[in-house]
């Protein structure tokens, strides 16, 4: 892609529904955190690992018989 097309493209962001335009900040930020070798989770995916972190972890056994439906036999 040439950076005129990059351009064009970026020139008719802000005709996209608000939704896409957040979608693709989000999608530039974290290419950019990656090209400085860190990370910065959004809110939404902070509070998803929050979520989680409230559950129950599942038991080695769960882990094995989910493993187990991947793996070729």
């Amino acid at each position: 892609m040439t950076k005129q097309q990059l351009k064009e493209i970026l020139d008719r962001v802000p005709g996209w529904p608000q939704d896409r335009q957040e979608e693709l900040a989000e999608i530039a930020l974290a290419i950019e955190a990656g090209m400085k070798g860190e990370y910065h989770a959004t809110p939404e995916e902070l509070e998803a690992i929050d979520e989680g972190l409230k559950g129950e972890a599942a038991s080695e056994e769960e882990v094995e018989r989910t493993f187990a439906t991947f793996r070729r036999s």
